[in-house]
């Protein structure tokens, strides 16, 4: 339950970055960025596509970030 306590840690740091590049604009061709989107846009694209227009706010970083420590807070 500890291992599983921490990858979802770490996963919900990823899904940080994420945001914060988001914010930034990194280069997009970066090994970094595309490692980062790698790991975190195929969790991400199907609550997008779930979620309604919201006016250019895109809350599915925050939905999911919840879903992780709800998730979390079940193992315990």
């Amino acid at each position: 339950m500890y291992l599983l306590a921490q990858i979802i840690d770490l996963y919900s740091l990823i899904v940080l970055v994420a945001v914060v590049m988001s914010w930034m604009r990194p280069n997009p061709r970066s090994q970094f960025v595309m490692f980062v989107r790698f790991l975190t846009d195929p969790v991400l694209e199907p609550i997008r596509r779930a979620l309604p227009p919201m006016g250019g706010l895109d809350l599915s970083p925050l939905i999911l970030l919840f879903g992780l420590q709800l998730l979390k807070g079940l193992l315990y």
